[in-house]
């Protein structure tokens, strides 16, 4: 039996495209209230005000989830607005399509402060709100990266294999608090994601071989929506002709 989400707050990272954007209009479809963050503002202005005239209450929040006193501060402007925080997904990612040789050291720096710290500096920030609500719930987004390997992309599955041990880590710190954590790993998506590809004359996966965000989106609310005794730890969800897979 799930668990209704009507009227709780979930902010969504990354909520200005793709998956988070997918996301955002998920959760949004059940009644919660959505933080929207992106560092793009227009972006994300667009996709709350979208949510706004659907009837569902929205927030947007310009914020690069790299900075400590940014995520600070956005995370307390949605707790003073909307009295509480329920659920935090950390869906904001990058990526460099280079190799390590050619890839530059403030490249590297970047892909790991968006794809791992952003996640700690919120999942930190959050945490004493959900602490004092006795619930709350950390999704993050991973990625196959995290359990296989490829060319040119050494940052990124570095990034995505801290993330789950960094779930996983988290996930047994929140127990006593009756805060759950579940990591998505999730295949390929028809995003922008692969919009470097193009740009860098890199062969583009087959569409047909790529997900529509809204499926796995829909994977992140059946997460959230499990009965508060049990937890999804982590779930691998691809295209069904995903052939890098397994």
């Amino acid at each position: 039996m799930s668990s209704s989400l009507k009227g709780k707050v979930a902010l969504v990272t990354g909520a200005g495209s793709g998956l988070g954007e997918a996301t955002a209009r998920a959760f949004a479809r059940t009644g919660c209230l959505v933080a929207c963050i992106d560092i793009n503002e227009q972006a994300v202005t667009r996709v709350s005000h979208d949510l706004e005239l659907q009837q569902s209450k929205s927030v947007a929040l310009c914020c690069d989830v790299s900075n400590a006193d940014a995520v600070i501060h956005t995370v307390k402007t949605v707790e003073e607005q909307f009295e509480r925080l329920d659920i935090l997904v950390n869906c904001a990612a990058i990526d460099y399509t280079l190799s390590v040789h050619e890839m530059s050291i403030e490249q590297w720096d970047r892909v790991i402060s968006v794809n791992l710290r952003g996640p700690f500096l919120f999942a930190k920030a959050a945490w004493p709100i959900m602490q004092r609500q006795r619930s709350g719930h950390i999704i993050n987004i991973a990625s196959t990266a995290a359990t296989r390997a490829w060319a040119n992309a050494a940052a990124y599955h570095a990034s995505k294999w801290g993330l789950v041990g960094f779930g996983r880590g988290l996930g047994v710190e929140g127990r006593p608090d009756d805060i759950r954590v579940t990591t998505i790993i999730s295949g390929g998506m028809r995003t922008h994601f692969f919009d470097r590809f193009i740009e860098q004359g890199i062969p583009m996966p087959e569409q047909q071989n790529l997900q529509d965000p809204a499926n796995v989106a829909e994977v992140i609310v059946f997460a959230a929506q499990l009965p508060r005794e049990s937890a999804l730890q982590e779930v691998i969800i691809t295209p069904l002709t995903e052939t890098s897979w397994p």
